[in-house]
């Protein structure tokens, strides 16, 4: 690579050799800013904007990061002009991956053309025009005063958007990390998602629900009136039961109304409910009730998933009779086991230990006044994983977190009274607790839920139901995309879409070929796209753009939610320039933020021992010219190989565009030379057969792509990609798999079992 600057032109001539990598990337950036900084200070006034013109004819490669090039140079450079000559792979590559809403030119035999002006989605005319939020000005006016006087901003919203039993005397205390909201105000969380809709929307569907066997007897519907009665009715039993303010309930349920009764009946009462994902391990669940110290437990008899029924009352026995050699119960504190009869398939019930969920409602309870918390009172602990095999207990709040979820499930999806909303996250993740249950029906919204998988009984199942249902907003992972992707669009274009005004993407960073495929095909390129930020921690979404409002880039969460001070900042804790990879971090307290990890201080502290009193997210970000953030993935998914930094995201980006791979993740194996080496784990295409050399034809594809030093030292061939329901790949596993280790640890969240033993059998 070199860098010429031709004087009289006033141009910065760049030649990019055919074997740039990333790494190389970051130092040519480097000496890119120097030159330009050199030319600024001898700058005449006369003298006509800078041209920088990048020469990449030969460049056989095309690093995700050489966007970084391209948005340097606007940011660095905004009114001088920006030449690209390539070759025509090069050209199509970046009409691939570059979305930026500059102007780009490209010179390629004497023609210029525009590039990716068009890959800016402005909000459709009619959705702008009745959004609650309805022009970029109105989100930055809003923006700037959320951030500039805080207390102000939430206390307001906080008046407005939840109803008070004792209105709060203070906004917010902050003494880092610790923070309290809406001090000495009193309030009911399941008040504010039932009760307040009782008099202008009593008779509206609060839950149209469908099961996964399908047929009419698997559909039901419960107005707010019903979901109310069944809701007291149910707080009533777990009072009869001795279940009061501050009691720990674990729940362990399927996608059923009856889990969303369960959380809100504990909320009714001041119980702390915590939900334990259904596919989680007797083990799993064991460690957490025990963490906890669960008082009762409520589950069903069965669930149905992909076919089958699935035992969950024998996985709860399990759970609760573990004991030592002894005898002594490893969770001794659960006292009472709810059961509700879904699947009626043959359980055991424990004498005084399990009541069936219709004996426990006719339990005699003398009626009570409908009691109101403190804002601070906890809401529910969450358990999700982190560096270590135990998982965390994160701790949300009552006012703070509601808050959070009501107004960003308002605003993002632009809520309207007639949308039918759906959010296939499982109820046991934060997405399922906020977006399921507690933002939606605090905004009284219509909710549609589903039992099952979205693949059961075939590819058809998840549009047949929209079709059905007239669902008009659908939030989903770019997991659960990629897979009706691989399986093309003709499941797709069976049905009618047409209901659909708004989708949502959540859980994961989403490529911009997903997301395009995720507008063409299932938006008819007529619905705005939210790609939302956020995580257990931060409650509700932190970075999404405000669909009647924020212009998208395919890949880009875009921007800030209200409130929400977020930044990209380098190791040291400074600001990072634009267009430069670093850690997002947010700067302020935020209602619905955590409020701790039950029963271990110390890991809550970690978030923000950083000396800088920031939160610490945990994910690279790259911020640019326009301020919108572009989040690939972890921190930990940077590896050093040879000395040079490595995101294996962008190895595992490529892989996936090769026809063979449906699915790719690269985890890093010790190197005794280089530190690291990479290893890729591949799933094929449904149409594809495993032929001898394909190992050794995707490492050559990637050196081709993206340079030698990228190529993995091993590609393995797996049946399939150990994940959790919501999609993540748990690439703790792949990486004891890829450095000869036995998989241990806490993996009961892997949804397919069966992909363990493969794994295990496999000899690195």
């Amino acid at each position: 690579m070199s860098i010429t600057y031709k004087n009289k032109e006033n141009t910065l001539v760049c030649n990019l050799n055919k074997d740039i990598s990333s790494c190389n990337i970051k130092d040519f950036v480097k000496e890119l800013d120097s030159k330009i900084n050199e030319i600024d200070q001898t700058d005449s006034k006369d003298r006509k904007p800078l041209t920088v013109k990048l020469l990449a004819q030969e460049l056989q490669t095309l690093p995700d990061m050489f966007t970084v090039i391209i948005y340097f140079l606007k940011a660095k450079n905004p009114d001088g002009k920006l030449i690209i000559k390539c070759n025509p792979e090069t050209e199509q590559k970046l009409m691939e991956h570059v979305s930026s809403n500059c102007t780009l030119i490209l010179e390629n035999n004497n023609r210029s053309i525009n590039l990716l002006s068009n890959k800016v989605y402005s909000p459709p005319e009619e959705f702008e025009k009745f959004s609650h939020v309805s022009s970029l000005s109105h989100y930055t006016d809003v923006y700037n005063e959320s951030i500039t006087d805080p207390e102000a901003f939430w206390g307001k919203q906080a008046k407005s958007e939840l109803v008070w039993n004792k209105p709060f005397s203070k906004t917010h205390e902050w003494n880092s990390p610790d923070a309290k909201w809406f001090i000495d105000g009193k309030l009911n969380v399941s008040y504010n998602c039932l009760d307040v809709h009782l008099q202008d929307k009593a008779d509206k569907t609060a839950i149209i629900w469908e099961g996964e066997p399908g047929g009419p007897e698997e559909q039901r519907t419960l107005t707010y009136r019903e979901l109310h009665k069944q809701t007291c009715e149910f707080a009533n039993a777990l009072k009869a039961l001795g279940i009061s303010k501050g009691d720990r309930v674990g729940i362990y349920m399927p996608m059923i109304p009856e889990a969303a009764v369960a959380m809100l009946a504990c909320s009714r009462i001041g119980a702390i409910h915590s939900v334990v994902f259904s596919g989680f391990s007797s083990l799993s669940l064991a460690d957490r009730m025990k963490d906890c110290q669960a008082k009762l437990v409520i589950t069903c008899d069965g669930m149905y998933r992909r076919g089958s029924v699935l035992n969950l009352k024998e996985i709860v026995d399990s759970a609760l009779e573990m004991g030592d050699k002894d005898g002594i119960k490893y969770v001794e504190t659960v006292e009472k086991t709810i059961v509700f009869r879904r699947a009626h398939n043959e359980i055991e019930m424990t004498p005084e230990r399990d009541i069936f969920w219709e004996d426990a409602i006719k339990l005699e309870q003398k009626s009570s006044d409908l009691e109101f918390f403190d804002s601070e009172t906890p809401l529910f602990i969450l358990y999700t994983s982190g560096s270590t095999s135990k998982p965390k207990g994160v701790i949300h709040s009552s006012a703070g977190y509601l808050l959070g979820a009501k107004l960003t499930h308002k605003y993002i999806f632009d809520i309207k009274d007639s949308d039918i909303y759906w959010c296939t996250a499982d109820i046991g993740w934060i997405t399922g607790h906020s977006y399921v249950v507690y933002g939606p029906l605090a905004n009284g919204a219509t909710i549609f839920m589903y039992e099952g998988s979205l693949d059961t009984p075939d590819f058809s199942r998840a549009w047949d139901m929209v079709e059905r249902h007239k669902i008009s907003i659908l939030y989903t992972a770019p997991t659960a995309i990629r897979m009706f992707m691989s399986k093309g669009e003709e499941w797709v274009n069976r049905h009618d879409l047409s209901s659909l005004r708004l989708l949502g993407s959540v859980g994961e960073p989403i490529s911009p070929s997903v997301w395009m495929w995720f507008h063409e095909h299932i938006g008819k390129a007529k619905c705005p796209i939210v790609d939302t930020w956020w995580q257990t921690e931060t409650g509700s979404i932190m970075i999404s753009p405000l669909p009647g409002a924020v212009p998208t880039k395919p890949g880009s969460a875009t921007l800030p939610f209200f409130g929400v001070d977020a930044q990209v900042v380098s190791e040291n804790g400074n600001k990072q320039k634009n267009c430069n990879l670093g850690k997002l971090v947010l700067r302020r307290p935020w209602p619905s933020m955590f409020r701790g990890i039950w029963n271990d201080r110390k890991r809550f502290l970690d978030y923000w021992n950083n000396g800088n009193n920031y939160y610490n997210t945990g994910d690279n970000a790259v911020l640019d010219e326009s301020g919108y953030f572009w989040i690939p993935g972890r921190n930990d998914d940077v590896l050093n190989i040879a000395g040079h930094r490595v995101s294996t995201a962008e190895v595992e980006s490529v892989l996936v565009k090769h026809d063979s791979v449906a699915e790719a993740a690269v985890t890093g194996k010790a190197d005794p030379v280089k530190g690291n080496a990479l290893v890729a784990f591949v799933k094929l295409m449904p149409n594809v057969d495993h032929c001898s050399g394909l190992e050794q034809t995707l490492r050559n594809y990637i050196g081709t792509e993206l340079g030698a030093i990228l190529k993995p030292e091993r590609i393995v061939i797996v049946n399939d990609l150990p994940k959790t329901r919501s999609g993540k790949i748990m690439r703790r596993v792949l990486k004891q798999v890829a450095n000869c280790k036995k998989i241990e640890g806490d993996f009961s969240t892997i949804e397919n079992r069966k992909v363990l033993d493969e794994l295990n059998a496999l000899a690195m």
